[in-house]
């Protein structure tokens, strides 16, 4: 987990959220999770844009609590803000768990 939060983990896939909106975000999460999962994927970005210049956007705002909920809770070990490089505030690093007997 600390190889996450220092960016030393390097995303296998990505999703952009800009431009969506909260359910359509919601449904786009869900299945790039479950799909993310399925594929072995360990480590995945989720960009979620910085909301507005008035307080903080509601899709980073709601993201944490999207990946805490079922189904996503089954696939998320952790998640943290993203690197500069990958998107800093408007972004969110994922690390989802291995399959059992996946030792990659």
């Amino acid at each position: 987990i600390e190889r996450l939060r220092r960016g030393q983990l390097r995303p296998e896939a990505r999703l952009d959220l800009h431009g969506m909106y909260q359910d359509a975000a919601q449904g786009a999460v869900v299945g790039f999770i479950t799909e993310s999962a399925a594929r072995g994927h360990r480590c995945v970005l989720v960009i979620t844009g910085r909301g507005s210049r008035e307080g903080t956007g509601v899709l980073r705002e709601r993201l944490p609590q999207w990946l805490n909920q079922p189904p996503c809770r089954a696939h998320v070990l952790a998640f943290t803000p993203a690197r500069p490089q990958h998107g800093r505030d408007g972004a969110f690093y994922v690390l989802l768990r291995r399959k059992r007997g996946d030792r990659s």
